[in-house]
């Protein structure tokens, strides 16, 4: 296995420590058998996890063990540190779990053990994870799984995220194949995820009929502000099923109808298939790729010309399209540059010498404000301080003309005054501007000649003009603003993975835990999730008590010590009696015990405020949205809801309208006389709204 230069920082540290790092395949591992196969709960698996698959590192994460597993891309050869990181819930600053909270867990038992798998940015492979990862939000991948085998995907970061190697369906991919194969329960994910300053749930959704992570399996978990499963599936099939032809002329008296009507008409002739609704409209330009710039030609059929007049037509059309060429230079990237050479160095290296290229020429650019480029002496010289191989910085310049290196465009021209050719850098945005404004055509005889930039050479920019024009800018519909809205505040959605396979010589029981009759006096809520529990077929009842039991104290802070008495769907059966036969495998069971802690404040993930939410859109618990208590009745509700704008700071004394309708004095119906309906008016404010800051 060839390494490059980068696998081999990634892997110096443990030679330093004479160990040998287990290295693996990133586009397979997690496979069903590779490298690793597991048939238990997730608990015990993710234990075999980290001893097979894992080398326990000597440093720490916050005094949690660590382990370090290497993964090798298929592609670009280079290895990706993938950390597990076992956070021991009584030792860490953060006991309850907000995420859980958030994805409507709140009643879920606080575990003992959390399980961060963690791939960092690209860019630190080389460095040792530090004290900080388990709140860094630009890892490629976080994710967390409690002991249990409930969990969440905190992020993903592919290529527009930052990453240079991985993109963000590979590192779901992986993030999937672990989940699977380590049997978790059930995952949640809050999708904020924008491209190119598009919410992909609502991109998707429409496109789709769901969210980006859809396509492995996450499903529409809990809105914000009361939206139900009902409310979110319907938006989505409102706004996918808008007619084209409709929404066109609803968009008549826009600045944009020209430019979708435009849109509309080319992509439908671009499809083989008829194109009628919003959703085939973009799902068919999600799955397009962009094409050759093209000068459209619109010709009237009446009046032919002549033969020759035709001919220097024609030849007019075809100088006009050359200089369209000339002046629509298509700036590649270099890493597709890359791709096509055939070099002895591996595609990192080249990619990496670029970027110190690019950096050189902006540091120039930066001193020498308004001057020129860069000789091609100059840039080898500083780079040569960050590169001693010369012979790979010859090869890069050499290929370095009109392609992108990061979010900058490279040049090479000879300077008209010194006649030395020399090196420049542009951000596109400066060296391509496509007009903003409406279509410019110019008449020519019998033929009409678009100049503008032609629907469907930029897929990606006429996906979001659809996005603003006509998702987020219908005009005059409420229906359209409130189904957009819908999704928008459809953030959280789940994937459940389901119980494990039955084995041959097993069984297996989901476990939930109920206090015993004498612990009633204590509020315990019903747990969100039962524990899995597996005997052999030969077992009898008091060793699936005596499993339960293991599992149980194993698993949650509140049954340190907890003693199962009864299973609630076995009363009265023996314990030497046997199970086969008697249950059938995989049902859910309610398991009583003695001496549960619940005192202890690790009891619940929401933790111990029992905090009442009541908000006139219907919420009834906390959706992760920003809050505010009343400070008379203590009532939680969305500051959105109470006609307080996100970007406002919450004041610092909240009455909510119930209490203020409660406060204020009653309204005068009718007053014969004017003079006492005056005095009424400019009678003193009243002592009791006072008291709460409010003037009358």
């Amino acid at each position: 296995m060839s390494l490059s230069s980068s696998s081999s920082l990634v892997v110096e540290p443990f030679k330093k420590r004479k160990r040998c790092p287990k290295v693996f395949r990133f586009n397979s591992f997690g496979d069903p058998g590779s490298p690793f196969s597991c048939s238990g709960p997730f608990r015990e698996n993710v234990r075999f996890f980290v001893q097979e698959c894992g080398e326990l590192d000597e440093c720490t994460v916050l005094g949690n063990p660590l382990w370090c597993t290497l993964l090798v891309h298929n592609k670009s050869n280079l290895m990706a540190p993938l950390y597990t990181v076992e956070e021991d819930v009584y030792q860490s600053s953060h006991p309850f779990c907000d995420y859980c909270r958030s994805a409507g867990w709140s009643g879920h038992l606080v575990t003992k053990r959390k399980y961060h798998f963690i791939i960092p940015a690209d860019s630190v492979w080389h460095k040792p994870i530090d004290d900080g990862a388990l709140d860094n939000q630009s890892h490629l991948l976080h994710g967390v799984i409690h002991c249990n085998g409930c969990g969440h995907l905190l992020c993903i970061n592919g290529f527009d995220g930052g990453s240079k190697v991985l993109s963000g369906r590979e590192i779901m991919d992986l993030w999937d194949r672990i989940c699977t194969n380590l049997k978790a329960r059930i995952i949640s994910v809050e999708d904020v995820s924008r491209k190119r300053s598009m919410d992909l749930r609502l991109l998707h959704g429409v496109a789709y009929g769901h969210s980006w992570f859809g396509r492995w399996g996450y499903r529409f978990c809990r809105g914000s502000f009361g939206i139900t499963e009902k409310n979110y599936y319907e938006a989505i099939e409102f706004l996918g099923s808008l007619e084209l032809d409709e929404t066109a002329r609803d968009l008549s008296k826009t600045k944009c109808h020209k430019e979708i009507k435009q849109m509309i008409r080319c992509y439908r002739d671009m499809s083989e298939t008829q194109i009628t609704t919003i959703r085939e409209l973009l799902r068919f330009m999600l799955t397009v790729k962009p094409r050759a710039p093209v000068t459209k030609i619109a010709a009237t059929c009446s009046d032919v010309p002549p033969y020759n007049s035709r001919k220097s037509t024609r030849q007019a059309l075809s100088d006009r399209t050359n200089i369209m060429k000339e002046k629509s230079v298509r700036y590649k990237k270099f890493s597709t540059v890359v791709a096509n050479m055939d070099s002895r160095w591996p595609k990192r290296r080249l990619e990496f010498a670029a970027q110190v290229i690019v950096d050189a020429l902006k540091e120039h650019k930066g001193v020498k404000s308004g001057s020129g480029g860069m000789t091609r002496q100059d840039v080898r010289d500083v780079a040569r301080l960050h590169i001693g191989d010369t012979g790979l910085l010859d090869y890069v310049l050499k290929s370095l003309n009109n392609v992108i290196v990061g979010n900058y465009v490279v040049r090479r021209m000879v300077n008209p005054n010194t006649r030395i050719l020399e090196y420049t850098i542009h951000e596109p945005g400066n060296v391509i501007k496509e007009p903003e404004e409406e279509p410019e055509v110019k008449v020519r005889g019998d033929l009409q000649i678009e100049s503008s930039r032609v629907p469907g050479y930029d897929v990606n920019s006429d996906v979001l003009s659809v996005y603003k024009n006509v998702l987020l800018g219908y005009p005059n519909s409420e229906q359209v603003d409130l189904a957009v809205q819908t999704i928008l505040d459809s953030r959280h959605f789940v994937k459940e993975f389901g119980l494990m396979e039955e084995m041959e010589q097993e069984l297996a029981f989901t476990c939930k835990l109920k206090p015993n009759f004498a612990d009633t006096k204590y509020d315990l809520r019903e747990p969100g999730c039962g524990e899995i529990v597996k005997v052999p077929l030969h077992a009898t009842v008091g060793d699936l008590k005596q499993a339960a039991e293991a599992a149980l104290r194993d698993s949650y802070c509140i049954a340190e010590r907890l003693i199962v008495t009864d299973i609630a769907e076995l009363m009265g059966v023996r314990n030497e009696e046997l199970l086969f036969g008697l249950i059938q495998s995989g049902v859910e069971l309610c398991v009583w015990g003695i001496a549960i802690d619940l005192c202890t404040p690790l009891k619940y993930q929401g933790g111990a405020d029992n905090w009442k939410v009541m908000c006139e859109c219907g919420a009834q618990d906390d959706d992760g949205e920003r809050m505010v208590a009343c400070d008379i009745c203590e009532v939680w509700q969305h500051t959105r809801c109470s006609g307080i704008d996100d970007s406002e700071t919450v004041p610092p004394l909240f009455v909510c309208t119930g209490c203020c309708d409660s406060l204020a004095p009653p309204r005068i119906e009718a007053a014969s006389d004017m003079d006492c309906v005056d005095a009424y008016l400019i009678s003193p404010e009243p002592t009791h709204l006072l008291e709460y800051g409010f003037s009358y």
